[in-house]
Order: C-alpha cells, then structure tokens, then sequence
C-alpha cells in the first residue's frame, strides 16, 4: 500500500493543532493509508503533547524556533525518509480545510500534475483581512509575472507534492516558503495545479508573518531563487546521494 504523509509545521499551536489533526481524513482511498507528521518549530508550550494526544503518528522538533521556511524543509524531507509516496502540507493554525485533503491529493493520485496548491482565492476567503488580502496580491502577482502563467493563491498555506517534487524542493530560507517552492519548482518543469478550498479565519493563536521581515527576507529570497539556475534532479541521483549520508 502506497502513503500518505500529512505533515504540520508548529509553532505554538496547542490551542488548534488538535482540531486540525482530528480533521485528517484517514481512510478515503483504499490504496493509500495516511500518517501525520508535526515538525515542532521549538514550541513553548503544549503543542507536542496536545499533538500526540490527537493521535500523531510522528514528531519531529526543533530545539529553537527557525522559521516557517526551515520547518517544511524539515517536513518534506521527513516525510520522503518515512515513505511518502505523496506529502501534504498543511498549517496547524485550522485556517485550512483539513478535511479536503483528499481533493488537493486527487490530481496527484491520478498523475495530472506534481504539485498542487490550495487556493483561497478560487474557493473562499471571507473573512480574510484587507491587508493579508492585498499582501496575498502582490506576492501572488510577482509569482504569476516570474513565472509567466497565472496563479491565484501564491502564499497557501496547505500544498500537496509528489514524491519527486517533495524530494526536489528546494526552500532557500528559513522564515517563510511559500513564494520560493513554487518559483523553485515550476522552473525546474514540476507541473503545478490549483485547487479551490474553503478558507476560515484564524480564531486562535498569532500569525508569524511580519510586513518587515518580508521586506527583509522573502523579497531578497525570490530574487535569489530567480538568479538560480534551475536544475532538476532525477531519481537516480537522489537515491545516490542518500547513500552517501
């Protein structure tokens, strides 16, 4: 049977972490059985005991927070070690429909495309805030102008990856992710789809994002990632590489 790895990035997140992980579908498709992963970005508080408790299957933590960016690296790259023949990456704040995972999986399952990204913004984003709103619109109009095709929700928070793309992804700093993935993997021929969703607004909890650490860190990052020449790497040569470490 083939797997599943649903994996949360977590920073301080013991007031939802168990509402989203109650949310996983864990039986949709016969050959497919699913796991949870949370990747503890140096929590404080209860996030891993709350974690366990609701029934996840794997933790993985930080002795220090380092970022949203450095924990889905971490996340990908736990979930290829475990198996997955297809990671899902969901945040643990229950902004995103957990249970719809079995849509933003489908494309993937039926070999449509590598990479899939809920959108918001095709689904629903009421409730959203103005200037979460038109941040979402800029980075997502930079994305669609470098890559030269158009993408409605460029800073998702929940993603589905083949395990080639997990494999490849490459996320070149630490405090975010969601510009640079897409610009990583789109330019190395991943194929990306779009799938709509039903947003709710955060009830619990703090977002991380800062509009002066993105100033600081995502836009110098997609600058790097666009000065980077985009090299796809084959099976082969990862299985080499593994071997190695």
């Amino acid at each position: 049977m083939k797997k599943i790895i649903v994996f949360l990035p977590a920073h301080n997140e013991e007031n939802s972490i168990q509402e989203v992980i109650e949310r996983i579908p864990k039986e949709f498709h016969t050959n497919y059985k699913v796991e949870v992963l949370v990747i503890d970005d140096g929590s404080k508080d209860q996030t891993v005991q709350v974690a366990k408790k609701a029934g996840a299957d794997h933790i993985r933590s930080f002795q220090q927070n380092q970022g949203l960016g450095a924990a889905v690296r971490e996340g990908l790259k736990v979930s290829v070690e475990l198996g997955a023949d297809i990671s899902v990456m969901i945040d643990a704040d229950n902004e995103y429909p957990a249970n719809e995972i079995p849509d933003l999986v489908a494309p993937i399952i039926s070999e449509e495309a590598d990479y899939v990204m809920g959108s918001r913004f095709k689904g629903t984003i009421k409730g959203m805030k103005l200037h979460r709103r038109l941040g979402n619109y800029v980075f997502t109009l930079t994305q669609s102008i470098l890559l030269r095709r158009w993408i409605y929700d460029g800073q998702s928070g929940m993603r589905a990856f083949s395990r080639a793309a997990a494999m490849d992804a490459e996320i070149i700093h630490d405090y975010n992710y969601a510009q640079v993935i897409t610009l990583n993997l789109v330019r190395k021929g991943y194929r990306m789809k779009e799938i709509p969703i039903h947003y709710q607004v955060r009830t619990k909890g703090q977002s991380f994002i800062k509009f002066k650490a993105y100033l600081t860190s995502v836009i110098p990052a997609i600058y790097k990632e666009m000065n980077r020449k985009p090299v796809r790497k084959t099976f082969n040569e990862e299985l080499t590489e593994n071997q190695f470490r």
